[in-house]
């Protein structure tokens, strides 16, 4: 069995960090508005990333983690930006630092 963490793109800009084992199903319950919480008044979402892991407890971890991060390291996360995100991750609490 395969679980997933997602990050969702809120229809106000802001993102929502969630897992589940079945990620068909979570995004349709988000876009329904079946889940009530952060995503319920903020709909439509949409999937800009996900990862798989092979046991619901990596992906909890995971999820945690990601839920910690700035926006901009969940940005370079979500282009795939392995040396944005690994400069992030040195700097102050992963913020972008103007010169």
């Amino acid at each position: 069995m395969a679980f997933y963490v997602y990050i969702l793109r809120c229809s106000d800009g802001s993102y929502y960090t969630g897992h589940t084992d079945n990620l068909e199903a979570r995004l349709v319950a988000h876009q329904r508005g079946a889940i009530e919480g952060y995503t319920f008044s903020r709909r439509p979402v949409q999937l800009v990333f996900a990862e798989q892991f092979s046991s619901r407890q990596d992906a909890f971890e995971r999820e945690r983690q990601v839920k910690g991060w700035s926006r901009a390291k969940k940005d370079a996360l979500i282009r795939q930006d392995w040396d944005s995100l690994k400069w992030l991750a040195h700097t102050a609490h992963g913020e972008l630092v103007e010169p």
